[in-house]
């Protein structure tokens, strides 16, 4: 257990109905930190956090909080007596009770009143002290129950997909309120997401899992831009896919030669690009841009179909090397016609190139 660790995973695996859903999972949490773990339904995101939080129970591995263990194989902490916060995706305010009551219901002894006061005020609903959750918005109720889950001051928040319910105009603004607090309160945060742009807006590390394990650990600007394959890379956007074979410690494409020095020959090659990364260049009686070595040798296509999103503009373009399909990103309004011939180029920077296992 590192000494900066407030919270462990080590080596937690579970086994449902013969099927192991987390596969040796290892995680740690710094102080102040929000780690999110990132992945598709059914990864095991979910059940890994139930099992920080001691709701459900792992067949092997250990859950250490401040360096203290409270799960293993034959000890359990039950989960009130963890000092951590969860808050899940339906909030599970309590009908009967006002804000004020749901507020106070994780707190013990006396001087309530003055704790719940202070967090209503931390959140902003000071105000909705006397109503109801039935009468208040999705986001009203999503800053009750964090301020429910913060009142007894955790050192742990543990938060599972807490902002799915809320409406997509209000969600952004939620978000970053949400975490504003979190920070100023000093909360480490174990927060499970399927969204790629939830953990990047709010992460300060993303764990990616895939099958129930880790298939990738750093921040967000380091997994975004090192992803460790191809699946890595297509789940935070889309990508554009070019196949070759190495030869010569060289992969040969249409846009020109890739060194592939670590690849022995005949290995399978994929060639990683996003749409933002594809320079578009108009076609001059038949001929396109010089090659250059910061984008390669550029290839011709067709128009195939285009899409305008409001900020940006999708094109797709039908390759006349192998009648695929590539998508370009232009920033702003770029319709040209089906059937216009375009050319071109990738960032070599912006590729990322890996075997096909």
């Amino acid at each position: 257990m590192s000494e900066t660790s407030k919270l462990e995973l080590e080596g937690i695996t579970r086994i449902f109905d013969g099927q192991t859903v987390v596969d040796g999972l290892s995680l740690s949490l710094a102080p102040g930190q929000v780690t999110c773990l990132l992945g598709p339904s059914g990864c095991g995101k979910s059940t890994t956090l139930r099992i920080a939080a001691g709701v459900d129970r792992q067949d092997s591995g250990r859950v250490l909080l401040d360096g203290r263990m409270i799960s293993d194989k034959h000890h359990h902490m039950p989960p009130e007596k963890r000092s951590v916060g969860l808050m899940f995706q339906d909030f599970a305010l309590f009908p009967h009770l006002t804000v004020a009551q749901n507020v106070a219901y994780g707190l013990k002894g006396s001087g309530k009143e003055p704790a719940v006061k202070a967090m209503l005020e931390r959140v902003g609903l000071l105000d909705y002290s006397d109503k109801y959750p039935h009468m208040l918005s999705g986001g009203e109720q999503q800053r009750v129950a964090l301020a429910r889950a913060l009142a007894p001051k955790p050192s742990v928040m543990l938060m599972d997909e807490p902002f799915s319910g809320l409406d997509n105009r209000l969600r952004d603004g939620i978000r970053d309120e949400t975490l504003s607090i979190l920070k100023e309160e000093g909360t480490s945060v174990l927060l499970v997401t399927h969204e790629p742009e939830e953990a990047m807006r709010m992460a300060d590390q993303i764990a990616l899992m895939r099958g129930g394990k880790i298939v990738q650990i750093g921040a967000p600007y380091n997994i975004y831009n090192n992803p460790k394959d191809r699946a890595a890379a297509a789940f935070f956007s889309d990508v554009n896919v070019i196949k070759g074979m190495a030869e010569d410690f060289q992969t040969d494409t249409p846009f020109g030669k890739f060194f592939t020095p670590a690849l022995v020959d005949k290995t399978e090659v994929e060639i990683v690009i996003r749409p933002q990364h594809l320079k578009i260049d108009f076609d001059r009686s038949g001929k396109g841009p010089n090659a250059t070595s910061t984008e390669g040798v550029p290839a011709r296509g067709v128009v195939n179909r285009v899409r305008f999103l409001g900020n940006e503009s999708l094109v797709e373009l039908r390759m006349d090397y192998d009648a695929s399909i590539l998508t370009a990103s232009i920033p702003g309004v770029f319709l040209p016609k089906h059937g216009t011939p375009l050319w071109l180029s990738m960032r070599r920077d912006r590729c990322f190139v890996f075997p096909i296992t």
